[in-house]
């Protein structure tokens, strides 16, 4: 694939994650690959394009508003590195935390390795500490003073 191509296929992904459950897992069969490896620095890498269906559903149900916005996009060979903004609102559980019903907002970077057109390959990094203190999980220093 061409650097356009891996920009505009980068571009659909996120646009079509923007459009609520159906059209995510819809475009995730398409684009992933079966044997997809993700790194989400989490614990255990997921494998496979079952868990990582799994995985999204999981946000889509814990944060059903989901919007992905791509900041910056620098391709070269078969690998794209996005840096990336999500914007949600906390409606249902997400890994033990019962719903806030708070708008949070997190960064991320992520590596993708594509072949073809499938994502065969992705690594992905984000702001943890921010995304717990807007949960309300860890506190900030302000709350730590009172």
């Amino acid at each position: 694939m061409s650097v356009e191509d891996i920009k505009s296929l980068e571009r659909r992904f996120f646009e079509e994650l923007n459009k609520g459950k159906a059209a995510g897992m819809a475009v995730l069969n398409e684009l992933v690959a079966n044997d997809i490896v993700f790194h989400s620095g989490r614990g255990e890498d997921i494998r496979g394009l079952k868990d990582f269906k799994q995985y999204y559903s999981g946000i889509y149900s814990a944060f059903p508003d989901v919007h992905f916005t791509i900041d910056d996009m620098v391709v070269e060979g078969d690998k794209a590195v996005i840096r990336w903004t999500v914007t949600c609102t906390h409606k249902g559980e997400y890994r033990g935390i019962p719903p806030t019903n708070k708008k949070v907002t997190k960064w991320a970077i992520q590596i993708d390795r594509i072949a073809g057109d499938k994502y065969m390959e992705i690594w992905e990094r984000f702001d943890t500490l921010s995304w717990m203190k807007q949960l309300g999980v860890v506190p900030t220093p302000e709350q730590g003073q009172r």
